[in-house]
C-alpha cells in the first residue's frame, strides 16, 4: 500500500514490498527532492519503531561498545547537515532490459534517485567516541525491517572504514528539515554521500567494525556487479564485486521520453550526478549519434560536494522525430558509456549508458 504521505503521482514498481520511483517532470523541478516524491526502495515491510524506546548498539572491534538512545545521539554528539543525492543501485536498469532481458528484477526508470538536505550525527562522531581498534577495516550496519523473502533476517551492509571516517558520512535523524518519515528510516538512518543508495541502510538498529566487509546476504550476495557474461547467480559469489561509489550519470527529465514539441528552439532539462566527490564538469547532448554536441549550461549544485547538478540546453530541432541523447563528463574526466549493452549485467546495476529519449516536433 502506498504510503499516505506520497504524491499520487508516483511511478510505483512493486506493491509489496513498496517501491516507487519519482516522476522525471517532477523530479527536475526542485533541487531539493521533496518528501513527497523522493523515491523509496524496500526489501521487507516497514518497521514500526517507537524513537522513544530505540537504541543503536556499536560494536565489534572498538575498545568500548555503545548503547545509545535517540536522544543521547542528539545531546551528546555535534550535529552537522549535508546536502546529499541518494540513487537506487537500480536506477535506469529499463534501459539494459531493453538491450537484454533480466528476469525478475524491478525495471526501475530514471527516477529512482533524490537530493536532499540530511541533518544528524556525523559517523566519525560515534565511532571515535567508541573508540576503532587498529585492525578494523570495514563498518558493517544492520537494519530493523524485517525481510520476507527468506533470505536475510534483516538488510544489511557495509562501506570502507576510511569512507565511514569521512566527514560527510551521517547517522541521519531528519530529511529536508523535517523528522524521517517511516519509508525513509525513522528513526535514524546511514546517508553514506557518493555511494549507491544500498549502502545508506535504513532503520538503524546496528553499526559493528571489523576486518572483513558485511556478509549479510544483501552485501555478500546481492548488491554486486558482475560480469558480462556471468547470466545467473553464481554459487560463489567472489565473481563479482560489491557496488560502492555512484557511477557517473546524465539523464533528461524534460521533454519526456515520447512527448511533442514545439520545432525550432526546444529547451532540455535534467540531472547529472557523479560519485566519490567528484564534480560534473560538463554535460553533452546529441541529435545525430554523436556525431556533434551541444553543451548545457550547469545550473544548482556547483557548491555541494555531494549533490547533483541541474542542467539545461537549448536545441534546435526542425519538424520530425528526434533522437536525443546526454551525456556526463566529472572533475576525473570520467564520461559514459555510448551503449547499454556495453555495460549489460544480469542483475541490472549501474547502469550510466548515454540516455536517450526520442520526441517529436511539430
Amino acid at each position: 500500500m502506498q504510503p499516505p504521505d506520497k504524491h499520487p503521482g508516483m511511478i510505483v514498481q512493486d506493491q509489496q514490498p513498496f517501491n516507487a520511483e519519482s516522476p522525471l517532470g517532477m523530479l527536475r523541478q526542485s533541487f531539493l527532492t521533496p518528501e513527497e516524491i523522493f523515491y523509496i526502495r524496500n526489501h521487507g515491510s516497514i518497521p514500526e519503531v517507537d524513537p522513544t524506546s530505540y537504541r543503536l548498539t556499536v560494536s565489534g572491534m572498538v575498545e568500548s561498545p555503545l548503547n545509545l538512545s535517540l536522544q543521547e545521539l542528539r545531546n551528546e554528539f555535534p550535529e552537522e547537515t549535508v546536502t546529499a543525492t541518494v540513487q537506487c543501485a537500480g536506477n535506469r536498469r529499463y534501459g539494459l532490459m531493453e538491450a537484454r532481458e533480466i528476469p525478475g528484477e524491478t525495471p526501475w526508470g530514471a527516477g529512482a534517485i533524490g537530493n536532499a538536505r540530511w541533518t544528524g550525527v556525523p559517523l566519525r562522531e560515534v565511532l571515535m567516541a567508541a573508540g576503532v581498534e587498529e585492525a578494523a577495516r570495514h563498518i558493517a550496519f544492520s537494519g530493523l525491517d524485517e525481510i520476507e523473502e527468506g533470505w536475510s533476517p534483516n538488510f544489511g551492509g557495509s562501506i570502507p572504514l576510511y569512507k565511514g571516517m569521512s566527514p560527510e558520512v551521517l547517522l541521519a535523524y531528519e530529511m529536508n528539515g523535517e523528522a524521517l518519515s517511516p519509508e525513509h528510516g525513522i528513526p535514524l538512518r546511514v546517508v553514506v554521500p557518493g555511494f549507491l543508495g544500498a549502502r545508506s541502510v535504513k532503520w538503524l538498529s546496528g553499526i559493528t567494525l571489523q576486518e572483513a566487509p558485511s556478509d549479510n546476504y544483501f552485501q555478500a550476495h546481492e548488491y554486486k556487479l558482475f560480469p558480462p557474461y556471468t547470466v545467473e547467480q553464481p554459487d560463489h559469489p567472489s565473481e563479482g564485486f560489491a557496488l560502492g561509489e555512484t557511477p557517473i550519470n546524465a539523464v533528461t527529465c524534460e521533454p519526456l521520453d515520447g512527448s511533442s514539441v514545439r520545432a525550432a528552439h526546444v529547451t532540455c532539462r535534467g540531472y547529472a550526478v557523479a560519485g566519490g566527490g567528484r564534480r560534473i564538469e560538463r554535460v553533452d547532448l546529441t541529435t545525430d549519434g554523436g556525431q556533434t554536441w551541444v553543451g548545457a549550461e550547469l545550473r544548482e549544485g556547483e557548491e555541494y560536494a555531494w549533490a547533483w547538478r541541474f542542467w539545461e540546453a537549448t536545441l534546435e530541432l526542425n519538424s520530425g522525430e528526434h533522437r536525443i541523447a546526454v551525456r556526463a563528463v566529472d572533475s576525473a574526466a570520467d564520461t559514459q558509456p555510448e551503449s547499454a549493452a556495453s555495460i549489460w549485467n544480469f542483475k541490472g546495476y549501474a547502469n550510466n549508458s548515454w540516455h536517450r529519449i526520442t520526441v517529436n516536433a511539430r
